[in-house]
């Protein structure tokens, strides 16, 4: 999968010709101008890109704790169900009850967690984290991704045993059918490398059964996005 990094819309015709150009990108989650009052104009000129299977905002960097709820910005989500698109909700911890709130009012609207909110792994706080969480994951059209958990924690001397109680909790919340590896590469990087990030969740996945695993790591995010399985070794998610 490619994401979006730059919320502009040469970047997502960028990600998309990548796409185009290479078979292992399954899929691109682009951006758009979700409040602008031409976003319909905006989603109708990549509907024809069949790889174009989500849309992310970088809420985590708005100045307003509760952007999710704004009226133009929900009023774009409002159309993304009518494209095909899966909604990527990137946000800090702290915004978890605002982004229960927000889920609320689109129960049919597929969403996916990114980086199971940036759970405060440094400082090894749990509870306030896990609550919101679990509030979050009571709705089922939300999946959440095992990734960026690296960069939360402490970045020298990480190990799964530090973020062994955060995945528990996720798993306890969302189950297996409802969770899926990720890298957040390059991101990453300042903490470990690909295989690194990528290996602390198979390892720590290592304990499931086969059909979870195969879930976790591949067909859970096959079905979210509706992904073509020939192009799914080799990608990074």
């Amino acid at each position: 999968m490619a994401v979006q990094a730059r919320q502009t819309l040469e970047e997502t015709r960028w990600l998309l010709s990548l796409a185009d150009a290479h078979p292992t990108v399954a899929g691109v989650v682009g951006w758009v101008d979700l409040q602008a009052d031409d976003v319909r104009a905006q989603l109708e000129r990549f509907a024809d890109h069949r790889k174009l299977v989500g849309i992310r905002h970088i809420v985590q960097s708005e100045s307003d704790d509760r952007f999710l709820m704004r009226p133009a910005f929900c009023r774009g989500i409002s159309m993304l169900q009518e494209f095909g698109l899966a909604y990527d909700i990137l946000i800090y911890s702290g915004h978890l009850p605002v982004a229960a709130e927000f889920v609320a009012q689109f129960d049919a609207q597929p969403f996916i967690l990114d980086h199971l909110a940036k759970p405060p792994i440094r400082s090894r706080e749990v509870d306030t984290w896990a609550r919101d969480l679990h509030r979050l994951s009571r709705f089922p059209n939300v999946m959440a991704k095992l990734s960026g958990l690296v960069t939360e924690a402490d970045r020298n001397t990480w190990t799964l045993e530090h973020i062994r109680p955060y995945l528990d909790l996720a798993f306890n919340c969302f189950g297996s059918d409802r969770l899926m590896i990720g890298s957040d590469w390059p991101v990453c990087t300042v903490a470990a490398d690909y295989a690194a990030t990528m290996g602390l969740v198979t390892e720590y996945v290592s304990r499931l059964s086969r059909e979870e695993r195969a879930a976790v790591l591949g067909g859970n995010a096959q079905r979210f996005w509706n992904l073509k399985a020939a192009a799914l070794p080799g990608e990074r998610l």
